[in-house]
């Protein structure tokens, strides 16, 4: 729950088309094609308790070949480290549904496939200015998420998550660019993730 609580993020009315008949190639056109996308996040949690949101804000790396590393540094400082396999969270590391940690590296990587395998995904608005909702069909999923909604143009650049307890979160991305190599303590961050 944390994973998705932490990465994932309201409806936005307009035309309807189902994604596999318009859409998705176009937006995939328009994406920027990169090993590593890197940037800065904000979150904005509304849970259904509290008359205020939670913020919280911090910087995001996305390697196709290794996974992701969320680093929350306001307001408490956390790293989630998360591949296809594993999630590590402090010092504490677990396997994942097989469909969480899929999910989590498919919407930073922009890597619809992987998506169309958990979500129904119907594209909302012109491809340049592309919004997607993603609908569970995932079993698991559907027990945490209503409904997701990505915007973006050639990059993510929110993320907006009803979950099933009718809180709702919504993540936008900043600052975003493609380094050719990782830092090396991207490097040692991701070797904490290998077997």
């Amino acid at each position: 729950m944390k994973l998705l609580i932490a990465m994932l993020i309201s409806f936005l009315s307009g035309g309807f088309a189902q994604a596999e008949e318009f859409g998705l190639t176009e937006i995939a056109a328009l994406k920027t094609k990169a090993t590593i996308t890197q940037g800065s996040f904000q979150q904005t949690k509304q849970l259904k308790v509290l008359h205020k949101p939670l913020l919280s804000s911090g910087e995001f790396t996305y390697d196709q070949n290794k996974g992701v590393i969320w680093k929350t540094l306001k307001p408490i400082k956390s790293l989630l480290l998360v591949n296809g396999s594993k999630l590590l969270t402090g010092n504490a590391q677990q396997a994942l549904p097989a469909a969480f940690g899929k999910v989590f590296t498919a919407l930073l990587g922009n890597n619809f496939e992987q998506l169309q395998d958990a979500f129904l995904m119907t594209v909302l608005g012109p491809p340049a200015h592309w919004q997607i909702q993603l609908t569970p069909k995932d079993a698991l999923l559907k027990k945490m998420i209503t409904k997701m909604i990505l915007i973006g143009d050639t990059e993510l650049r929110s993320l907006e998550i009803s979950e099933t307890t009718g809180n709702t979160s919504q993540i936008r991305f900043e600052n975003i660019s493609h380094p050719l190599v990782l830092t090396p303590e991207q490097v040692t961050d991701f070797e904490r993730l290998s077997p």
